[in-house]
């Protein structure tokens, strides 16, 4: 080989391995910027609430992280959004149960794929539902309500926080399990709604997720919490039964954390995980989301993560098709 061909050879290698040195430095410096947490809700919800916490705590490990509230469409607007970012680990999603396992299956289907559009990072926290009524209800306990919806259901209804919402799928897993189809779902806007027309009697019954506020006015005698469709009773009311003491199966749990674009790279995935491993160990984080009803979730894990998700589509798909409605 002449001596020209050498030192261009030469050349060549090592400006290759100067690429990969540069590359894994690079990735190695991971964060070298802010990262944006895409909430697909807005400000003050449930969800929104563990994000916050979430990126607070793990900005002293990785940096500054900006949350970026993206509401719309059930959750899919700000989901979409993160779907067509650069998988670079800049941008993720904060998501939860409606907008990674409902929405998809419904039949107006977001522009992503729950399974093939996202690398999940971790499932940090569980906010469960529960069986709200109004104070002048006849019944102290779920088992005097069941016999008195079953006696009545044609002329009770019920609020969710919308169609499609784990709210909803609360409240007809409720129906199908005591067999009192009668009973009528009015959806509304929110949850808070739904609160506020129960505490004013004009629906008598509402299943929202628990959160520090409903622990509050149950506390207080506005409303009337009968139980919380949970495995087993919250830290933060342990004086409230699980709705399956009563009623076997009778679980249903919105589930927040976070995701990131397909093709994120692995060492980023991994590093996110395990710094938020650490998070739901902290004493601190741990009663933050306890005081708002919330629990961490033990398996902070991105194949956690990835296994959770299709379990609990597989849980939720029978509900949903038993509502009426259009699955997959």
């Amino acid at each position: 080989m002449r001596r020209r061909d050498l030192l261009g050879l030469g050349t060549s290698l090592a400006a290759a391995c100067a690429f990969r040195s540069t590359a894994t430095s690079a990735q190695g410096k991971y964060p070298s910027n802010n990262i944006r947490l895409v909430v697909p809700y807005p400000p003050g919800g449930v969800v929104d609430v563990v994000a916050r916490h979430w990126a607070e705590h793990i900005k002293r490990a990785l940096g500054t992280v900006v949350v970026e509230n993206q509401a719309g469409g059930g959750g899919i607007i700000g989901a979409s959004a993160v779907v067509r970012a650069n998988p670079d680990g800049y941008t993720l999603l904060f998501g939860e149960t409606s907008c990674l396992i409902i929405s998809p299956s419904l039949p107006a289907r977001p522009p992503y794929d729950p399974v093939t559009s996202f690398s999940p990072v971790s499932m940090i926290a569980t906010s469960s539902t529960s069986i709200v009524v109004h104070p002048g209800v006849p019944a102290k306990n779920l088992e005097e309500f069941i016999k008195y919806a079953k006696s009545n259901e044609e002329k009770i209804s019920y609020g969710s926080a919308g169609t499609g919402t784990v709210t909803h799928l609360a409240g007809e897993s409720f129906k199908q399990l005591i067999g009192a189809k009668g009973i009528l779902h009015v959806p509304y806007r929110g949850a808070g709604p739904a609160l506020v027309d129960v505490m004013a009697g004009v629906i008598p019954m509402t299943t929202p997720n628990i959160t520090g506020q409903i622990l509050d006015l149950h506390r207080s005698g506005k409303l009337r919490i009968l139980a919380i469709c949970a495995p087993g009773r919250l830290k933060a009311a342990p004086d409230i039964p699980a709705a399956n003491e009563t009623v076997p199966d009778l679980v249903v749990q919105l589930t927040a954390g976070v995701v990131a674009p397909a093709g994120t790279p692995e060492p980023i995935i991994s590093q996110l995980a395990e710094v938020t491993a650490q998070i739901v160990k902290n004493p601190e984080f741990e009663q933050a989301l306890e005081s708002a009803g919330l629990q961490v979730r033990a398996d902070a894990s991105a194949a956690g993560a990835k296994a959770f998700l299709v379990q609990e589509r597989e849980h939720l798909l029978p509900i949903i098709k038993a509502a009426g409605l259009q699955t997959p």
